[in-house]
């Protein structure tokens, strides 16, 4: 199914949700034949419902420009295929609200994230990423989704929250469970999510409450503990605001480093080139993003009826928004499956969405992987993959559960 062109009947019934997809890698083709055939796809059962599909860049572009219509308010269901306005977690987020709400909590966090802000980030993040290659095996085998990108994100997103260093072990798990959208049919594992969520919760709040009784710092609990807007929310815009920045923090940079290492592989003349060139690699960070995605999806609700490509939608329905297929539409990305380290439009990628809801921490994760990049090239180390990925089985969040590999110099 995954390697031949789907008749029209199967297209008909086509669900792209299906983990399967992701385990094992692969959708490409079956989105690939959507953006071809049936670009606004409808999906008519699925683990979590009919739902509509958005599959080239132009239309996903369009449905962002449009939020009046296309609602991303929590209180529809959210940013996910699996609706939270019925669970004990409705990921009450900034970016699961519609403006003015929206607006508002943006503006409050976003100083956090200015040009000043990152740069003050840079020289601790060098450093941290030096010693932590110094520290690797060359010539044996390690898993560097462990002993890398999660090491490497969990240290940023510490120093955002200024969490306690000796327990910054914990936010990785917590991001990992909320993160879990396709559990969340299954009453058991939910029960469980939720779990993790309400503890992540508690641990912090107990935070948020200390640093309300400090001066203001430029961490992200105290900016939100002193403002206006965020000082007093309740428990689910609360448990909403930590959870979006815990994972925004978490998978889109956690993953494209893994990623980084697959395109490596895969395409070594790029690499080649890349040691070659040192002007390219801030180009090589945006098109790994871009390659990656490392968020799949982004889902929006119809508020109101209308039409998006000569298909008529009506209000209450999904779409989910597919940024892996967009970021891979030829009409826009030629030859848009191949890593290209010098590709002109790679920052027109929709890995950080569009529009008002654009991911505020862009430019950090992508010094992060820049970063990275620089300092593999720095030590002449090659990231040579020494056994079978094991991917995330989610349409959701796009990335590794283990990434075994060696190191060579050379």
């Amino acid at each position: 199914m995954a390697t031949q062109a789907l008749t029209k009947g199967d297209l008909a019934t086509l669900d792209v949700s299906r983990g399967e997809l992701y385990a094992d890698d692969s959708w490409r083709p079956l989105f690939a034949q959507l953006r071809a055939e049936i670009p606004i796809h409808y999906c008519p059962d699925s683990v979590f419902g009919p739902y509509w599909s958005v599959t080239r860049y132009d239309d996903i572009v369009a449905v962002e420009a449009d939020p009046q219509t296309f609602s991303s308010s929590f209180e529809h269901g959210g940013i996910v295929l699996f609706d939270m306005q019925d669970t004990n977690v409705k990921l009450a987020m900034f970016i699961a609200m519609d403006d003015p709400e929206h607006g508002a909590q943006r503006k409050t966090v976003a100083p956090a994230f200015g040009p000043s802000e990152i740069a003050g980030h840079a020289v601790a993040l060098r450093e941290r990423t030096a010693r932590l290659l110094d520290s690797l095996p060359v010539g044996e085998t390690f898993d560097w989704v462990e002993r890398v990108s999660i090491e490497l994100t969990t240290s940023m997103i510490a120093t955002l929250f200024d969490w306690p260093w000796d327990d910054r072990h914990r936010l990785p798990v917590w991001s990992d469970w909320t993160a879990k959208i396709d559990i969340g049919p299954d009453p058991v594992l939910n029960a469980e999510r939720e779990t993790h969520i309400f503890e992540m919760a508690a641990a912090f709040k107990q935070l948020f409450e200390e640093r309300k009784a400090m001066p203001p710092k430029g961490d992200l609990l105290s900016i939100m503990a002193h403002s206006e807007v965020m000082a007093d929310m309740d428990e689910q815009r609360f448990i909403g605001a930590i959870a979006l920045l815990l994972v925004g923090g978490n998978d889109t940079t956690r993953n494209s480093m893994s990623g980084l290492v697959e395109q490596m592989n895969k395409f070594p003349d790029q690499w080649e080139r890349l040691k070659a060139d040192r002007s390219l690699i801030s180009t090589a960070a945006t098109e790994t993003i871009r390659l990656q995605t490392p968020i799949c999806h982004m889902r929006r609700t119809v508020v109101q009826d209308t039409e998006l490509g000569g298909q008529k939608l009506k209000a209450g329905d999904k779409v989910a928004l597919w940024y892996n297929s967009a970021n891979r539409d030829e009409a826009v990305f030629p030859d848009g499956d191949l890593w290209d380290v010098g590709r002109s439009n790679s920052r027109r990628h929709l890995s950080f969405g569009y529009g008002i809801h654009r991911c505020l921490g862009a430019r950090l994760a992508e010094l992060q992987l820049q970063v990275l990049i620089e300092e593999l090239l720095a030590r002449d180390m090659t990231v040579e993959i020494a056994g079978e990925p094991e991917r995330i089985p989610s349409c959701f969040t796009r990335g590794f559960h283990h990434l075994p590999v060696r190191i060579r110099k050379g």
